[in-house]
């Protein structure tokens, strides 16, 4: 009873979607246009990750080179259209066992039937000065997304893991030479990877070694020319003459403001299958925050519209 008094007279939407990058995006669509109740919760403008992205290359359909924050302001205006409502606030907390489902903003409280969760996930940061203004001027945080605009040219990958490892395997393909700097003597990454690295003759390994300062050229429009580089055992200090930094030194998925409502992996993403279910029945997840192999714009899209699918058979349930 003292729920059905907190929600009367308030709307209660069919389906909540927390985030409005690309899986957001995709999901209010196709929720939308299933005549379904939606609206996205985004603090910021729409387009998560991908609004920051420079140049895009590889999604499906786009033969000339566009920016991130087009495509993203397109994905909106198509969503939008179909009747997809905003709501400018940043999901807070939540309550997965209320009913429905509870959604808490600094300016106020939200109910849903059904909940997919599509926060993303942000690149790890190396802390370095300068680190954010350098972003897509030479700085990335994505070898896939990225790489192609350095065919031929240096560059460094700073990581020891496996995503660090397949983004240098990625670009000795395309790239003149590849530095792998590890702050160990030894990688993290499995040893399939070892194999396919020690076959490549352009990559050059800067073992026990940190990244300590981006070189910049044009301080009008600063753009990255090398990265300087410690050796953690020696002290000798190297500059790398590169024309792009790419960061693989982790990902972080923002799902701190779900305070344990939903099951996490240990690198902190949600449990979810390809359709977008977790392990509650009317909650959902898609995109980067998810258990996934691939984090890319085409999966995250992919992902938003299994969530809307899951949850309009969920409804009709």
């Amino acid at each position: 009873m003292a729920q059905q008094a907190e929600t009367a007279g308030r709307e209660v939407l069919d389906v909540a979607i927390i985030g409005a990058g690309p899986a957001g995006l995709t999901a209010a669509l196709y929720a939308a246009r299933a005549g379904l109740s939606c609206a996205m919760f985004e603090m910021l403008s729409p387009g998560g990750q991908c609004a920051q992205t420079e140049h895009l290359e590889n999604y499906p359909g786009y033969t000339r080179s566009t920016s991130g924050f087009e495509l993203s302001m397109d994905m909106y205006d198509q969503a939008s259209s179909f009747g997809a409502g905003t709501i400018s606030e940043e999901v807070t907390a939540v309550d997965f066992t209320a009913e429905p489902n509870r959604l808490t903003t600094p300016f106020g409280t939200y109910f849903a039937k059904t909940v997919i969760v599509a926060t993303g996930a942000k690149a790890a940061q190396l802390g370095l000065p300068r680190e954010e203004e350098l972003r897509g001027r030479g700085v990335s945080y994505c070898a896939t997304c990225d790489g192609n605009f350095f065919r031929d040219k240096d560059v460094v990958v700073v990581g020891g893991g496996n995503t660090a490892v397949a983004d240098v395997i990625y670009l000795a393909r395309i790239c003149r030479k590849v530095y792998l700097v590890h702050r160990r003597d030894k990688l993290r990454a499995t040893a399939i990877y070892h194999q396919r690295l020690a076959e490549l003759s352009n990559v050059e390994m800067c073992w026990d070694s940190v990244a300590e300062e981006f070189l910049i050229e044009d301080e009008a429009r600063p753009r990255v020319r090398g990265l300087r580089i410690r050796n953690t055992k020696t002290d000798e200090v190297r500059d790398l003459p590169v024309s792009a930094v790419f960061i693989a030194v982790g990902m972080r998925p923002n799902t701190e403001f779900l305070g344990g409502a939903l099951e996490l992996d240990a690198g902190g993403y949600i449990v979810a299958d390809g359709t977008g279910r977790t392990a509650t029945a009317d909650v959902f997840a898609a995109g980067d925050v998810r258990t996934k192999e691939l984090r890319q714009v085409v999966t995250a899209v992919a992902d938003g519209a299994n969530c809307a699918e899951s949850a309009a058979d969920f409804l009709d349930a």
